[in-house]
């Protein structure tokens, strides 16, 4: 599964963050090869995590210069911040991931996200000529403040929503976590197009090496759907 990460250009710091926003990010991480199921990160460098970031509007263009700036004095590879994003982004696919297969999720997934919701900005009102604004004030540094953003919708779905939407593509190949907004809740592929059709031709290819396999008998009962016959 593939998806086009860019964002509309006007988006802003001011973007509310959703659970597709928090998916698409939790999603950076899976594999991109559905035939081979090889693992891709499609934000391997901190400078990729940050730019992601802006154009999501989770964080301010010159926030994340200052993280530039900072980090400068480390590996490119290893400077904590990567290192940040890259554990509260696999704390949350654990999460979704247990959620979606009814169990319960590991205790320092639960911790990791926990500390990232620490850091999550402030809502308060600041005076104005006429009265008042409602305004923010962040708690932690840039980075801190946007994996706070992208934990909040999956904490929101957990008590408001429908967590039980929360699904795993069924691909052996492929690991993309999406929400079922289908009508009857039973949707097993990310997407139809690439997955879906996948799984299909692979049912067909079993089928018909099956069939080679069987007597002349048990093809005319799967032909006329007799006793014996093999369900589809």
């Amino acid at each position: 599964m593939t998806t086009n990460f860019a964002a509309p250009a006007d988006r802003g710091h001011a973007h509310d963050v959703d659970l597709e926003d928090t998916f698409d990010f939790l999603n950076t991480g899976t594999p991109d090869d559905t035939d081979t199921g090889l693992p891709l990160d499609r934000i391997p460098t901190l400078d990729d995590a940050l730019g992601w970031f802006v154009e999501r509007g989770v964080i301010h263009a010159e926030g994340a210069d200052r993280v530039r700036t900072k980090a400068a004095t480390h590996d490119a590879n290893e400077s904590p911040e990567l290192r940040q994003i890259r554990a509260v982004r696999s704390a949350l696919r654990e999460v979704a991931q247990a959620i979606a297969g009814d169990r319960a999720p590991r205790v320092g997934s639960l911790e990791t996200i926990n500390l990232a919701l620490r850091a999550r900005q402030v809502i308060e009102l600041v005076p104005a000529p006429d009265g008042c604004w409602v305004d923010h004030r962040h708690i932690g540094d840039p980075v801190d403040d946007a994996l706070a953003r992208l934990t909040d919708p999956l904490v929101a779905e957990l008590t408001d929503g429908h967590p039980e939407r929360i699904k795993v593509c069924a691909s052996d190949t492929c690991d993309w976590i999406f929400y079922d907004a289908s009508r009857t809740s039973r949707r097993r592929w990310c997407d139809m197009a690439t997955c879906g059709n996948r799984a299909k031709a692979a049912r067909h290819r079993a089928r018909e090496r099956a069939a080679t396999h069987l007597s002349p008998l048990d093809i005319g009962s799967l032909e006329t759907g007799g006793e014996g016959a093999t369900p589809a």
